[in-house]
C-alpha cells in the first residue's frame, strides 16, 4: 500500500516502512523519522528466542508476541519529540471511534485489539487517502471495497463513511483470518494482499494455514512495509493499553494538535 509515501516530508524516509507513515499520514508531516530497526538477520538471529514468547497479555485478545521490531516501535512513537507528539494526536481521535467499532467487532465476535489495524492505517482519520488512492479509516482501494459492498463512484466514496467502511474492514479480516488461520497473517494479508501471504506461507510452510509465530517466520520474504506492519500495530497497542506508561498525558495531545 504505497499511498503512505506522502507523508513523511523527510529525505531519511528510505529508512523507513512505508507503513510508518500510514500510522502518522492523518498528521500531516513528520520530519526526519527514522526508527532504527534490526536488520533481517538481527531478527533472524534472535527469532527462536522471542518468537512464541508474549509479554503479559492482560488486557489483550491479539497475541502481544515479543519482538526486536516492537520494542523499537514503541521506543520511536514515545521517546521521538515530534513522532511522540503526532501518536498523542492518535490516542485522542482513537476515543472517536473506539466505540462504534468495538461495538461491531463484539458483534462479530472479532478481537478489540483489530482497532489498532485501523490506527496504523489512517490515523483514525476517515477522509485520508493515498498516492494510491486508498481511502477512508481502513484505507480500502477502490476494488476491494466495492468487493465487500462499498459504493465507489465519482458521486458517493463510502470507503470514507466510517460505519460502512467499518463493517466492510471487519468482513475481509473476518475471511483472511479464516483464510490463514491467525490474526498476524490476516493483517499481513490486509496490507501486502492475501495471494501473495498465501504464496509465500505455503513456500515456507507448505500451508496457508498457520499461527501467529508464521508471520515472523515469512517476515524475511515479506515487502519491507508489511515486515513492519504487525510489529507497529502491537506497538501501538501496547501504548494506547498504558499511555501514562510511555510518558504520554493530555500535554502530549495538545503538543501533537
Amino acid at each position: 500500500m504505497d499511498r503512505i509515501k506522502t507523508i513523511l516530508k523527510s529525505g531519511r524516509t528510505r529508512h523507513l516502512g512505508l507503513v510508518t507513515a500510514a500510522l502518522l499520514g492523518s498528521l500531516y508531516t513528520v520530519q526526519h523519522v527514522s526508527p532504527k530497526l534490526p536488520d533481517l538477520s538481527a531478527v533472524d538471529a534472535i527469532l527462536v528466542r522471542d518468537v512464541g514468547q508474549s509479554a503479559p497479555d492482560s488486557g489483550w485478545d491479539l497475541a502481544n508476541i515479543n519482538n526486536p521490531r516492537v520494542d523499537s516501535w514503541v521506543k520511536l512513537f514515545s521517546t521521538d519529540p515530534k513522532v511522540k507528539a503526532r501518536f498523542a494526536v492518535l490516542l485522542d481521535r482513537k476515543s472517536t471511534y473506539q466505540p462504534m467499532i468495538s461495538t461491531k467487532l463484539d458483534e462479530r465476535d472479532m478481537p478489540q485489539d483489530l482497532i489498532y489495524l485501523a490506527m496504523i492505517e489512517s490515523g483514525f482519520n476517515p477522509r485520508a487517502q493515498s498516492p494510491a488512492k486508498a481511502g477512508g479509516l481502513w484505507q480500502f482501494i477502490s476494488e476491494t471495497g466495492k468487493r465487500y459492498g462499498l459504493t465507489v463512484n465519482k458521486k458517493v466514496d463510502e470507503r470514507n463513511h466510517p460505519d460502512k467502511a467499518t463493517e466492510a474492514a471487519l468482513s475481509y479480516l473476518s475471511d483472511l483470518h479464516d483464510r490463514f488461520g491467525s490474526w498476524y497473517l490476516a493483517a499481513a494479508a490486509y496490507n501486502t494482499g492475501e495471494n501473495r501471504v498465501g504464496r509465500i506461507m505455503r513456500q515456507v510452510t507448505g500451508s496457508e494455514k498457520g499461527t501467529d509465530q508464521d508471520y515472523y517466520r515469512i517476515s524475511k520474504l515479506l515487502p519491507k512495509e508489511t515486515q513492519d506492519y504487525v510489529p507497529m500495530m502491537i506497538a501501538a497497542a501496547r501504548i494506547s493499553k498504558d499511555p501514562a506508561r510511555y510518558g504520554f498525558d493530555s500535554g502530549d495531545v495538545a503538543m501533537g494538535e
